[in-house]
């Protein structure tokens, strides 16, 4: 069978990112520029400065692609981008310059939604595996229980009601006065701490999350040490909040898994490099689950996530026209498993 070559280019929110990837697992190359730096000053992403810095180095991250691949454009079977979801004028950018470059190359265009890239990420860092599995969904926008069907249909078994995981590790950051982007910092933070705050779970009864309770619960916590004059321990925090937060993520997977006849777990999105949902999730493995980690490179937006959905898009052929635009609000293409 012949290789099918992908290039994938991701620009959802401040990373411009561009991969090539052979046959769905093997990444050829993996360009991100990021715009951390830029966006730190602010304590968050500025969306018009994103969007002018995505047009400034697009071509240049393509290009360097392509080199680090040792592929030309002639060589790529498929364009494949992130439409979805995302900040509106950062997608335009990588939308608009994946539609002119597909229709120069007359190679089909693919659009891919952000979330499926994310579950995909784990496909490059465990080629074996196979759906079905369940996945752990943790991004900065959303935040489920997976059951991943076949390499282009999913299941949420559950999902947040509310705020995603990676939103709520974003604010207890800014409200602790951590830097941006704040996840990584909180991470360090909770290693050194203790969780000697007992909040809430984030487990509603119905069986899905809630993050709203637990980030309040933080800022008042936080505003009412201030307002007294108190010392808090930023560490303390990051710890109580990060063994709350996960430990609910972690108890509600371990009771889909004692029901579902999968036995295979992967987890996805920016928080899936979070060094206690790892060391959870690793857990697991004393239960006879086989536990698939996507490697931290993969774990951030990129574009071989993207080019590995587009890939399995490729061969089924699922494309789109070049009429396609930026979708900012779109909706993870899942059915919705209905409880009792």
């Amino acid at each position: 069978m012949k290789d099918v070559y992908i290039l994938g280019i991701e620009s959802s929110c401040d990373e411009t990112a561009c991969a090539v990837v052979k046959n769905g697992t093997s990444v050829l190359s993996n360009v991100v520029f990021s715009q951390i730096d830029v966006h730190k000053v602010f304590g968050g992403v500025v969306p018009e400065i994103a969007s002018r810095n995505h047009v400034e180095v697009v071509d240049v991250v393509v290009n360097q692609a392509l080199q680090q691949a040792n592929l030309t454009f002639d060589d790529v079977d498929a364009i494949a981008v992130t439409y979805g979801a995302g900040l509106v004028g950062a997608l335009l950018v990588g939308v608009s310059y994946a539609k002119a470059l597909a229709q120069s190359l007359n190679k089909p265009l693919i659009a891919v939604n952000h979330v499926e890239g994310h579950i995909c990420s784990n496909y490059l860092s465990n080629p074996q595996l196979k759906p079905p599995f369940l996945c752990l969904l943790t991004s900065g926008g959303h935040t489920a229980i997976v059951r991943v069907e076949d390499y282009t249909t999913y299941t949420v078994l559950c999902s947040t009601a509310d705020d995603a995981i990676g939103e709520c590790f974003d604010k207890v950051a800014r409200v602790l006065g951590l830097p941006y982007p704040g996840g990584v910092y909180v991470d360090q933070l909770a290693q050194k701490g203790k969780a000697v705050y007992p909040f809430k779970s984030v487990v509603l009864p119905n069986g899905n999350f809630s993050f709203s309770g637990i980030k309040t619960a933080v800022v008042n916590l936080v505003h009412n040490a201030q307002q007294k004059g108190e010392e808090i321990k930023k560490e303390d925090v990051s710890a109580s909040f990060t063994k709350v937060a996960i430990d609910g993520l972690m108890k509600r997977l371990e009771r889909e898994l004692e029901t579902s006849p999968i036995k295979t777990v992967a987890i996805a999105g920016g928080v899936a490099a979070n060094s206690y949902l790892r060391q959870q999730v690793e857990k697991l493995q004393q239960k006879a689950i086989n536990v698939c980690l996507p490697q931290l490179v993969y774990c951030g937006d990129n574009g071989a996530m993207i080019a590995s959905q587009g890939y399995f898009q490729f061969v089924k052929g699922d494309f789109a026209s070049l009429d396609l635009n930026a979708c900012p609000t779109l909706r993870f293409r899942a059915k919705y498993e209905k409880k009792n």
